[in-house]
């Protein structure tokens, strides 16, 4: 694996972040948004996690606007209020518009073979849920998404699979708004929602407060896996998961996407 930092042009700025490729031949790349918590050693972690497994991975700096290069931790109560009033100063319709210009500048990357998702964490989950509704992103994958609810009338736009880590025990995703979402968002074909019984929010936080294992080296799986055929029932009766693999790797697994126009 190698890593570096690198920068991104976006159309009104340039945002750093940081990089890992694999060794050999990547399945795709992968965004990975980050929390609140800015590119810290928890993303970097998962960048190396998702480079292992043979994609390339970039981290962006999603405060790049407000503080660039910041790096908090869950366990400094300094660090917390200061994530606290980047989150809630973020300008989420400004987050998806640099997303997306990152998603095609990662993609002519020498690194990569042109197929791009986005694994997202708490904010970046909802980024990600965004990107299916509003952009041509290839799949994404969210994890314990916050306020995803508050756009959920963007839903009938999802036309991008869509994959959703749900802790079932989350202090920010109240189970009435699991229950909504899983409500609103199941009906579409494209969609896979998982759910973790025991896990808070932040299980798959490396080195946080709420990291569960188990919990986090499980979604890990799901979002990796690969099935024979798009159209296979698995045996446990749950329609096929739009995995990373499953999408990023076109010659192992073909994928039948709905044209990319979205409904007004």
């Amino acid at each position: 694996m190698q890593t570096r930092n690198i920068q991104v042009p976006l159309r009104d700025g340039v945002m750093g972040g940081y990089l890992a490729v694999p060794d050999g031949p990547p399945k795709g790349a992968i965004v990975a948004i980050m929390e609140i918590w800015g590119v810290n050693d928890t993303m970097r972690t998962h960048a190396h996690e998702f480079a292992e497994a043979g994609f390339v991975c970039f981290v962006p700096d999603l405060f790049w606007r407000q503080e660039p290069g910041v790096e908090l931790s869950d366990r400094n109560p300094e660090d917390v209020k200061k994530a606290f009033d980047l989150y809630y100063d973020f300008d989420y319709d400004l987050g998806v518009r640099d997303m997306e210009d990152t998603v095609k500048h990662i993609a002519t990357l020498p690194e990569c073979n042109g197929k791009v998702g986005a694994v997202g964490y708490c904010l970046g989950g909802k980024l990600c849920y965004l990107l299916c509704c509003r952009t041509d992103i290839d799949c994404a994958v969210a994890y314990y998404g916050t306020y995803i609810e508050h756009n959920i009338r963007e839903v009938g736009n999802l036309h991008r699979p869509f994959m959703l880590h749900m802790a079932m025990k989350d202090r920010w995703v109240q189970a009435e708004v699991n229950e909504l979402l899983e409500r609103r968002l199941s009906p579409n074909p494209l969609v896979t929602i998982h759910k973790y019984p025991e896990a808070d929010h932040a299980f798959a936080r490396h080195g946080g407060k709420p990291f569960r294992k188990d919990d986090a080296d499980r979604a890990l799986r799901i979002g990796l896996r690969v099935h024979t055929a798009p159209d296979q029932q698995r045996q446990d009766g749950e329609r096929p998961l739009p995995s990373l693999v499953h999408v990023l790797l076109p010659p192992v697994i073909e994928v039948n996407l709905p044209p990319t126009g979205r409904r007004l």
